[in-house]
């Protein structure tokens, strides 16, 4: 599915690694892809973050999951009362559209909550920096099985992690059920 079709959310649930084989693995999630946002440094990095928290970049089709159903995984994987005090591990949601926000202020109101009545911080986001490769896609990484199949193709850094495939696999390696039909091998699925 190209990405003039698709929506994009970002969502910051701690370490990016385990939100973003969570999400890899929902059905109608396409791509994902982990970054830093929420802050003003330019160019962030892992080891000079600034401000910003890590997050995770969600690209999905709105006709097989709406973004309530994805914003209802992430208000289940986290406690919106608490924060970290550590800026690289907060929880936030960042609105980016119009619609987003409304929809997201709907979803907080049918639980009782308001934007500014809860921890999880609620932003407009202004810009995503993805992070370093070797932070996309880690629990596909840590799979040489699967990881062999994308290095005989010859991905690049880039294409690993825009492929929808890479996506699903890299939820399957953190043991989600991804839905696929095929036998994937097991031998060291999700012991990283």
């Amino acid at each position: 599915m190209d990405s003039a079709e698709t929506t994009t959310a970002t969502f910051g649930i701690g370490c990016f690694w385990g939100p973003d084989a969570q999400f890899g693995a929902v059905d109608g999630v396409i791509r994902t892809r982990v970054g830093y946002a929420g802050g003003t440094k330019l160019d962030p990095t892992y080891h000079s973050l600034g401000d910003h928290t890590e997050v995770v970049q969600v690209e999905f089709d709105p006709d097989t999951v709406s973004y309530r159903e994805l914003l209802n995984g992430v208000f289940n994987s986290h406690n919106p009362q608490h924060q970290s005090r550590k800026t690289q591990y907060q929880d936030i949601v960042f609105a980016g559209t119009e619609n987003q926000r409304a929809v997201l202020d709907e979803f907080l109101a049918t639980r009782g909550l308001t934007a500014d009545g809860i921890g999880t911080r609620i932003e407009q986001l202004s810009r995503f920096y993805p992070a370093e490769d070797y932070h996309q896609k880690y629990k596909l990484r840590s799979v040489s099985s699967l990881m062999d199949a994308f290095e005989a193709a010859g991905y690049s850094d880039d294409e690993l992690r825009e492929s929808p495939v890479a996506a699903k696999l890299n939820g399957y390696a953190a043991g989600h059920d991804v839905g696929i039909d095929e036998e994937l091998p097991t031998a060291d699925r999700g012991t990283v």
